[in-house]
């Protein structure tokens, strides 16, 4: 046993706990974001741990990473023990879908109850039930991904001994709470392709007789690193880029091993890159190195409410595209609600990315301006260029920082009806979500990948005097703790409050 682990069982030990320590615990309750809930008893009461990515009834061990006056915050190392909710799956465990042997129906229960409850406590939203619309389920529990990264390492934690190998040749997924050890993946995981996972295994085995060595992550060291695949569900085909050091590419044969994915998976192949990375990080971002294409194509094709769209290995793109589709069409029903028919009006589409939802309002309306802006500028490139292809010339693209869109395009001012948020995970900052309130838009309907900060900004909102009269939970991501959210907001002049009242 480690020195630093203690083992609890009894539901009233006063044993409190350190940071760094290894503690076997129960998981009694479940939390937002996917914390497993542990009690602890004192002469003050409970101490609650939380402990990520873990289930009610499992027995599990958890390091504690911080630790406060009335709690503590933890990291799963291992399940024990299983929940007697859980089931077998015919998959390989990973990380990256702790609850994958939960089932589908229990895993949305359990979110949607926690969701709701975060809109209660940080928006305020006593009435939260009474704004709930619709829990939306991902149309595939399975296989529902269309990105993939996979992890080379000479360090591998064998899943069957639960030991760890030096020397090895491992490709697959980070062990969990380690950024050195990799899991081979030996069949698929449940989140990704079935037939490019089942093979992943003869993929590693051809890279190994190459002789060329894994990356050995605390020294920095080694030739294949990443293994990153793209998947079109509308074209059935894989893009794939592999990233490798510089150091022994003489070596190796990248044309070879185009021809061994051809043989492997016949004309699902769209196209294979190499890219050579020496930056000593840990990621597989193309930008980090020099990408050349040995064969096919550097994009794929997917379609979304028949709209096309074009997506290279970097392009940000709806991971689980059959639940974007209903995410969005959600969107679209809270836009147009009502007697909200857009007739002359502008509509704004802030962080609008690369311009899919943009494009989806524009098919449904003949009247509506519809303006599209974001900072990063290789997104709306990719927005321009994805218009063009849907023969889409209603949409105007900006790149521009949404905070300070209206100085540098002021004949909007007043002009904007209705706005579209999809901001990124940490949510929309303060200062920019007053520049969007100023303006003046009717109606918000806003998308978020994280719900708590939705439920911060709709704090905000409310007391600008924009009243949340929807919302709906989209489960882009089962089997892990994330959840999405769309919400509509009405302006009503008689919420707004003066100085005074405030």
């Amino acid at each position: 046993m480690n020195p630093f682990t203690i083992r609890i069982f009894a539901p009233n030990s006063e044993t409190l706990v350190n940071r760094g320590q290894e503690i076997e615990l129960e998981i009694t309750g479940f939390a937002f974001g996917g914390n497993g809930i542990a009690k602890l008893g004192s002469e003050k009461g409970d101490y609650v741990l939380f402990v990520q990515n873990t289930f009610p009834g499992q027995r599990v061990l958890a390091k504690v990473n911080k630790k406060k006056k009335r709690y503590a915050e933890c990291k799963l190392l291992k399940v024990i023990e299983r929940s007697p909710q859980e089931t077998k799956v015919p998959y390989q465990e990973i990380s990256g879908a702790p609850y994958i042997h939960v089932p589908p129906a229990l895993q949305e229960e359990h979110k949607q109850t926690t969701t709701l409850d975060i809109y209660r406590r940080l928006g305020n939203f006593q009435d939260i039930q009474e704004r709930f619309d619709s829990f939306i389920s991902s149309p595939n529990h399975y296989n529902y991904r269309n990105k993939m990264e996979y992890s080379f390492s000479c360090i591998e934690h064998d899943i069957e001994t639960d030991e760890e190998i030096d020397d090895a040749f491992a490709l697959g997924f980070k062990h969990r709470g380690t950024w050195w050890k990799v899991e081979s993946l030996n069949k698929e995981s449940g989140l990704f392709d079935a037939e490019w996972e089942n093979k992943l295994k003869e993929v590693r085995e051809y890279l190994k007789a190459t002789g060329l060595p894994a990356w050995h992550p605390p020294r920095k060291e080694g030739f294949f690193r990443h293994i990153v695949v793209r998947k079109s569900f509308d074209q059935d085909q894989l893009l794939v880029n592999l990233v490798t050091s510089s150091v022994g590419q003489e070596q190796f044969d990248a044309e070879a091993f185009g021809e061994f994915l051809k043989t492997t998976f016949g004309g699902r192949i769209a196209g294979f890159q190499h890219t050579i990375n020496d930056n000593v990080a840990d990621r597989a971002k193309i930008e980090n190195g020099n990408c050349s294409l040995v064969f096919g194509s550097n994009i794929v094709v997917e379609k979304l409410l028949g709209l096309e769209f074009e997506i290279s290995m970097e392009s940000f793109f709806q991971t689980n595209p059959k639940s974007a589709e209903r995410l969005y069409n959600k969107a679209m029903d809270y836009v147009f609600e009502g007697d909200n028919t857009l007739n002359g009006e502008v509509v704004m589409d802030l962080f609008c990315g690369t311009g899919t939802i943009g494009q989806i309002l524009s098919t449904r309306t003949e009247d509506a301006e519809i303006i599209g802006v974001d900072i990063v500028e290789e997104a709306i490139t990719d927005a321009k260029r994805n218009a063009k292809r849907n023969g889409i010339d209603k949409v105007k693209f900006y790149a521009a920082d949404v905070g300070k869109f209206l100085l540098e395009y002021p004949e909007y001012q007043g002009k904007i009806g209705t706005i579209i948020l999809d901001p990124p995970r940490a949510g929309i900052a303060p200062k920019t979500l007053k520049k969007v309130i100023a303006l003046g838009a009717q109606r918000i309907v806003y998308i978020s990948c994280n719900p708590s900060t939705q439920a911060r900004d709709a704090e905000q909102l409310r007391q600008a005097g924009y009243d949340m009269r929807k919302l709906s939970l989209v489960d882009q991501f089962p089997h892990t703790g994330h959840i999405e959210a769309v919400a509509q907001f009405e302006f009503d002049a008689s919420m707004v409050k003066t100085e005074e009242e405030n």
